[in-house]
């Protein structure tokens, strides 16, 4: 008879640990009482003992819970304490840095200080950067698979006026005497920087394509501008850290005619903050 009692009680308790893993806890009270009402059934006994089960059920589920808290909190965590480490942590993937559009409908694009992205171990957070986009510029998913791979930091683009990307590469691979706090002059002149670095961006020898050069200094950072064509693509490039930054809008050829004066807007606003 003792073995019969034990039987079921085990039974029970695998159950209910089960059921607790998989569901939430309404669920698992309505399990226990259905136990508990199907336990009544079988017994036809007095009041007293049906209150006496009744309290070992919810005595074994109070030390089955305790039991399952502890190995909820060593092993998966609970929501409350996953949302923290995401809150502290980096957080991946896009994140909003777009501003209220101001009185022309222009809106300034910051990179957040809290988005993700290391390029290599070992290296500090990027810097961020900014740029001012008209209203209809939306960021757009970045893949590993697009021109520039994994160093490609940011897309936007305009179904009306182009698109933009942001490369941000280690200093490291073009020169390891730059320091932590490169300057793009550093790396060397106009000319140089954009026959090394322009095939990054358009995926071909920028020899015979290279419209004009200018230089231009903002804060005591200098950046170098490009216009090239075919295809039609501005270029911003400076350095910061120990970071080269490389900034490219584009468009199609009647995005190009009808849209130029936006697009060159946008290519010069770029800075790193």
């Amino acid at each position: 008879m003792g073995m019969m009692t034990l039987i079921p009680s085990c039974g029970f308790s695998c159950t209910y640990h089960q059921h607790q893993i998989i569901s939430s806890h309404p669920l698992m009270a309505q399990f226990s009482m259905e136990k508990v009402g199907s336990g009544s059934r079988a017994n036809t006994g007095p009041l007293n003992g049906e209150t006496e089960k009744f309290s070992g059920v919810l005595r074994r589920r109070s030390v089955l819970l305790s039991g399952f808290s502890l190995l909820s909190s060593a092993v998966v965590g609970f929501p409350s304490e996953s949302l923290a480490v995401v809150k502290q942590g980096l957080l991946a993937g896009r994140v909003p840095g777009l501003s209220e559009p101001n009185e022309e409908g222009w809106r300034t694009y910051r990179r957040p200080d809290e988005k993700s992205g290391g390029h290599g171990v070992g290296w500090s957070p990027i810097i961020p950067y900014a740029f001012s986009v008209p209203q209809d510029w939306d960021e757009v998913p970045v893949s590993i698979a697009d021109l520039g791979g994994t160093e490609i930091d940011l897309r936007f683009a305009s179904p009306k006026e182009g698109r933009l990307f942001v490369i941000v590469a280690p200093v490291l691979r073009f020169a390891d005497n730059l320091g932590e706090d490169a300057k793009i002059e550093q790396i060397g002149p106009p000319e140089k920087v954009i026959n090394a670095f322009g095939p990054e961006v358009i995926g071909e020898n920028v020899e015979g394509k290279v419209l004009s050069m200018n230089v231009a200094e903002y804060s005591g950072r200098k950046y170098y501008q490009f216009e090239l064509e075919p295809p039609h693509v501005l270029i911003t490039a400076t350095a910061a850290g120990n970071r080269l930054y490389l900034f490219s809008v584009t468009g199609s050829g009647l995005q190009w005619k009808r849209h130029y004066n936006d697009l060159k807007k946008i290519a010069d606003s770029f800075r790193v903050v």
